[in-house]
């Protein structure tokens, strides 16, 4: 029987060009480029410049999406941004990007999940584009994460970087199987008792302040591990296919022992997994993106691989999703 899917039929990424290295962030907070490598993996991250908003990233990397897609926006009918650092309290990221760009009068809203966010984001578009609502949708994973750090706190302000990555979902006919073209299964989550883990001290209905990030380190990474395993688990389970059948595992880039750990839990071969967090650090809502639009551009990834994308962020939230190119 045939069925509708969301196929992703153009991705991109866009990194501010100020590159800031360990080097640079041991001149203003007390650490070092061994101590940031040991304990993350990162090497270095991108900031926006001053006079980048998240919607300016998200443009950036909204057209290379399109173009490789081989649309313009013009036949953009929905657009949803997965952020936590939208330009104003109000509107959404989304609609000052449907501005940008110059789009139709449709749909735009954004999703805040942060980090989980893409995900998250995929999966509420999945449902306008694979029932027939949506012929071009616009997901976008974008933030400008070096604003919301306390330059004090060293346990978290090396950890995070900007960027923006997109993917253009249209509609494609399948036939019901994992061999299908489009999303093939997800899974979300929310444990609003473990807040306190990671959120930001701040907001227009409590401190009337954008506030700092907080974060406790060690138990984000204990229930990282575990939580994420169980999503991804559960999501191949309704696509219907095994982990061991995955081409290519891109996970959030939140921290190299997280990656390693998740993978190693679910036996997935390190040269399966994409990892850009060494060069983009925690981009939050942007990093799946991103780094689906780097193996992309290496080549690595390729039209017909099965891809499985999880992340975990504040809330806490997480998520995973089963995709086949």
């Amino acid at each position: 029987m045939s069925i509708l899917r969301s196929v992703v039929t153009g991705v991109g990424g866009y990194l501010p060009e100020t590159v800031v290295t360990n080097d640079d962030l041991s001149k203003v907070v007390d650490t070092s480029d061994d101590w940031i490598r040991e304990r993350t993996g990162i090497r270095r991250r991108h900031r926006a410049n001053d006079d980048q908003a998240v919607s300016d990233l998200a443009v950036e990397a909204a057209k290379k999406a399109l173009a490789e897609a081989g649309k313009t926006p013009a036949d953009v009918d929905l657009i949803v941004v997965a952020t936590t650092t939208a330009d104003l309290t109000f509107p959404a990221a989304a609609a000052i990007v449907q501005r940008k760009l110059g789009c139709p009068v449709g749909i735009a809203f954004d999703v805040q999940a942060v980090c989980s966010g893409f995900v998250y984001a995929m999966t509420v578009a999945d449902g306008f584009v694979a029932r027939g609502h949506s012929k071009c949708a616009l997901v976008i994973g974008a933030e400008t994460m070096t604003r919301l750090m306390d330059w004090t706190d060293r346990g978290t302000c090396v950890l995070f970087g900007d960027g923006a990555g997109a993917v253009v979902l249209e509609p494609g006919e399948g036939q019901g199987t994992t061999a299908d073209r489009g999303m093939l299964g997800f899974a979300l989550r929310c444990d609003g008792t473990k807040q306190d883990l990671l959120y930001v001290d701040g907001g227009p209905s409590t401190t009337g302040t954008v506030g700092k990030l907080r974060m406790q380190g060690n138990q984000v990474f204990k229930h990282a591990v575990i939580n994420i395993s169980e999503a991804v688990i559960a999501a191949a389970q309704v696509a219907g296919v095994e982990i061991k059948d995955v081409d290519w595992f891109i996970p959030h880039q939140a921290n190299q022992r997280i990656l390693a750990g998740v993978a190693h839990r679910l036996g997935i071969d390190e040269s399966k997994v994409i990892t850009t967090v060494a060069d983009h650090a925690n981009t939050s809502a942007a990093s799946i993106p991103l780094a689906l639009a780097e193996g992309v551009a290496d080549g690595r990834i390729k039209k017909g691989d099965l891809l499985l994308m999880e992340a975990m962020g504040g809330g806490l939230t997480w998520g995973a999703c089963v995709v086949r190119l």
